[in-house]
């Protein structure tokens, strides 16, 4: 038995030290337990970091939203190539396999790296977004055209750096596409005017989302500014879609940047009214005006004779631009002014005619 055993080893031995593709068994062996080692480990450690800051407060540090990002976005197909070439460098390998090996650790740590920055960037955009929705909802237009800009020239770059690295002539290519940029872009000007369109509103700020718009006929509150159109919601609740080009060119109400609302309003009395009443209406009108919270009285006078009415015309500020709050106001000058008319016999004027009649004898 102890023959048996020991020819075994031998066999065993010598298995182990018989060379396929230039390299023994035992160097197999031992850089297939690399390889999963390191497949392993990596997987661990990403896990580990992902765990770790998930279970963070609500409101965790920017720095442990970006690790956590990091963490999430470490791809388990990009893990693959470098346990890979960890595990060959134990073996004895061609050229053109050590070759092949390196362009494809490179390629995914490019890619690994891409996605990594692309995520930082979202969520760096994300939060720069909520950061001044409150403070500065006209800058959202711009670091969404920033961010588009960003990623953009984010993948350009790790393409160009992956065909470099597959041996692709990149300043032939670059060359090549500026030619062919040139034509493409003649044939698609309408949306690159656009595009311009959209970076020029995100620096010069005309509007900002929220805002109440009037452009021509429609009206509505921005919803979204995109980097082809911008939408508007509209008092009867459809959406209004404008490219970025013909928006520049429309004349814009802006009602979101008015910070106080003029009113102008005339009321007329019957011509019937006596003297000393209607001298009395404009310190009424602006006793209606003043007793009001958030308003500045401006003036009120006897504006002219009407057709049927002697009209006073008034003109005051609300101290804000909400719509809502001027209809409250106005219909509270209007009451106050209904009950003191009342008070004194102050007749309103409305379309009359007299009629006069005349008797000829014979």
């Amino acid at each position: 038995m102890e023959g048996v055993s020991n020819t075994a080893m031998r066999e065993a031995l010598k298995l182990l030290e018989a060379e396929f593709l230039q390299n023994s068994l035992t160097d197999w062996l031992l850089a297939l337990l690399i390889a999963a080692l390191t497949w392993s480990v990596l997987l661990m450690l990403r896990r580990a970091i992902a765990a770790r800051f998930a279970n963070a407060s609500e409101t965790p540090p920017l720095w442990d939203d970006a690790l956590l990002e990091i963490a999430s976005g470490t791809h388990r197909l990009l893990i693959i190539p470098v346990a890979i070439y960890l595990g060959s460098l134990r073996l004895d390998t061609p050229e053109s396999v050590r070759s092949t090996l390196n362009s494809a650790l490179v390629i995914a740590l490019v890619v690994q790296v891409g996605v990594w920055l692309n995520r930082l960037l979202v969520m760096w955009l994300q939060h720069s977004r909520q950061q001044r929705l409150t403070t500065d909802p006209s800058s959202i237009a711009a670091i969404n055209a920033l961010g588009f800009a960003a990623r953009l020239v984010l993948w350009s770059v790790i393409a160009l750096l992956i065909l470099d690295n597959l041996g692709i002539n990149v300043t032939a290519l670059v060359a090549g596409l500026g030619v062919g940029g040139i034509a493409v872009a003649l044939a698609v000007q309408n949306v690159l005017g656009d595009l311009f369109a959209s970076f020029s509103i995100a620096l010069d700020k005309p509007f900002a989302v929220g805002d109440f718009l009037i452009i021509d006929e429609h009206l509505g509150s921005v919803e979204y500014i995109g980097l082809k159109t911008t939408r508007l919601r509209s008092l009867s609740g459809e959406q209004l879609v404008f490219s970025n080009t013909d928006l520049l060119k429309s004349r814009i109400r802006n009602y979101g940047r008015m910070y106080e609302r003029r009113i102008l309003f005339k009321l007329g009395v019957t011509y019937q009214t006596p003297r000393e009443k209607l001298e009395k209406i404009p310190g009424i009108i602006r006793e209606a005006i003043e007793s009001q919270q958030k308003v500045r009285f401006d003036r009120s006078h006897f504006a002219s004779y009407g057709d049927f009415a002697l009209l006073f015309e008034t003109v005051y500020y609300v101290l804000a631009a909400d719509y809502a709050m001027y209809m409250d106001i106005q219909q509270a000058v209007n009451l106050h002014i209904h009950a003191r008319f009342e008070e004194l016999g102050i007749e309103f004027a409305y379309p009359t005619q007299t009629v006069f009649l005349s008797n000829n004898p014979g």
